[in-house]
């Protein structure tokens, strides 16, 4: 069979087999990703059906899903807006930092994976996933609650702590020495205060060379800048990633909100490609042997979000209920724990269990979360019911 054609017909397969497993998840309100890791796992080496000719199309697919997620994310904030942040929830931010990157940190030495390894497995448990914690907050019709202030401070300072982790873990994976690697951190440090900068101060003309009253010229523009800037900004030694999501926070007000718009399905397609990639990646036979390790970092992924939500509600003086409620929100793992895993990938002097180890995290967290919010409703209820003698309170 000629090559293009095998190409067209397995990405064609690929995609038409993520819109029906997409389908199965919204029928039952739940996130897709676990089940787009599933379709890599099952297309993959070691799985049901191994895609060979598509394999560098679906990689560089991929890599524009992982800057559109970025991209997008970006958007959702201003800059003005995570400065404010930044300031107010620090101590917070510091603490969620603390308690959850501790037992992605503690396994790999304990695995004798080493620093750099460690680097990546804190930043695999840490980070929460912000796409599933949207989507479950306005399923379960939180948006307009008393917490959901506090859950978008914290989601947001783990976006700024990304912007600064992701240039430090790509050096250290890059393996230079010493004085090589304070270099390209130096520029990377650089880089992002520039681009910042950039943002605070004169947005309004990034916005203007961007803004077009035709859609297309719009996305065309905003979508070329964004991978531009991207890969600018990986030659400077910083993280395409942190790149797009500088731009998404450059831009803001109406023309924000159009381009998420017209950027949305694109992302949407992408990021499943992406999330298919990684499963390609992984080898299903490797994650039997993790699977412990994952459910008890699963385990204590959830403790320490419950954690991380009870005392950000508590210095945000909420009550009993919507404490609960914000470390329920906080515990789904997704998109950015993948993106940082997958840089991890190949890479020379690191374990290959640590793939396998993330996606079984990831799988088990992505499910369970949202399980667990819609669970903390019943039991916010019945413990604010019994603090108050019998008397159930929505507080």
């Amino acid at each position: 069979m000629h090559h293009g054609s095998v190409l067209l017909i397995e990405f064609g397969a690929i995609v038409l087999c993520l819109g029906l497993l997409a389908a199965f998840a919204a029928r039952f309100s739940i996130s897709p990703i676990p089940f787009y890791l599933l379709a890599g796992l099952a297309f993959g080496q070691g799985g049901v059906l191994d895609l060979e000719t598509s394999k560098e199309f679906v990689e560089a697919g991929a890599e524009i899903g992982v800057i559109l997620l970025l991209f997008t994310l970006g958007l959702e904030y201003t800059a003005q807006e995570l400065v404010g942040t930044l300031r107010s929830s620090a101590l917070t931010g510091v603490i969620d930092l603390a308690l959850n990157a501790a037992p992605g940190v503690a396994v790999a030495f304990i695995l004798g994976w080493g620093p750099v390894a460690a680097l990546v497995m804190g930043g695999v448990t840490y980070v929460t996933s912000s796409g599933i914690t949207a989507k479950v907050m306005g399923d379960l019709g939180w948006l307009g609650n008393r917490e959901t202030p506090v859950v978008l401070s914290l989601l947001v300072f783990e976006d700024l702590t990304m912007a600064a982790y992701l240039p430090i873990l790509t050096t250290m994976l890059a393996g230079v020495g010493l004085a090589s690697g304070s270099v390209s951190l130096a520029i990377a440090a650089a880089t992002v205060t520039v681009v910042l900068i950039v943002a605070l101060r004169y947005g309004r003309f990034v916005e203007k060379l961007v803004h077009s009253d035709s859609d297309e010229v719009l996305l065309l523009k905003v979508l070329g800048l964004t991978v531009l800037v991207a890969g600018v900004a990986q030659e400077l030694q910083v993280s395409a990633a942190v790149g797009a999501f500088l731009v998404g926070i450059a831009l803001s007000g109406p023309l924000a909100h159009t381009a998420r718009d017209l950027l949305n399905p694109l992302k949407d397609l992408f990021a499943a490609v992406f999330f298919v990639f990684f499963g390609l990646q992984t080898d299903p036979t490797d994650l039997l042997p993790v699977a412990g390790v994952a459910l008890a970092l699963a385990v204590a992924g959830i403790v320490t979000k419950a954690l991380t939500g009870w005392i950000a509600g508590a210095r945000a003086g909420l009550g009993v209920a919507a404490r609960i409620r914000t470390g329920a929100a906080m515990i789904p793992r997704g998109e950015f724990n993948i993106v940082i895993a997958g840089l991890a990938l190949g890479v020379t002097g690191i374990d290959p269990r640590l793939g396998p180890l993330a996606a079984a995290y990831v799988l088990i967290l992505a499910v369970t979360g949202p399980l667990a919010a819609r669970a903390a409703e019943p039991l916010a209820k019945w413990v604010v019911s019994r603090r108050a003698g019998g008397t159930p309170s929505h507080r």
